[in-house]
């Protein structure tokens, strides 16, 4: 499991450097976000939730049962857009209620 950066939709806002657990991600001289050490990453997601512009996504491999799909989180006030996008380009939400987290 991995983290995955796309610098093109990167806005540089270094909010995924102050969550990173493992201070795994840094700002390359653009300003954008890297992580040099991608498989040094927890899967921890917070990077993912904390991007506002769905620049970061988790690489679903085989031992996610992700078959290469990709999960990016998009937040909208207290709500969570958890997306799933399959290789063949289809995709699948899940609407969580950040709120109620604790309660599934």
């Amino acid at each position: 499991m991995s983290i995955e950066i796309t610098a093109a939709k990167c806005i540089g806002c270094g909010r995924c450097r102050k969550v990173c657990p493992g201070s795994l991600i840094r700002l390359d001289k653009t300003g954008k976000a890297v992580i040099p050490r991608a498989e040094r990453c927890w899967g921890c997601a917070s990077c993912v939730k904390e991007c506002p512009v769905q620049a970061i996504a988790m690489f679903l491999g085989e031992d996610m049962g992700g078959l290469g799909g990709r999960l990016t989180v998009r937040r909208e006030n207290n709500l969570l857009h958890w997306t799933v996008t399959n290789p063949d380009g289809s995709a699948k939400t899940l609407t969580v209620d950040s709120r109620d987290s604790n309660n599934y």
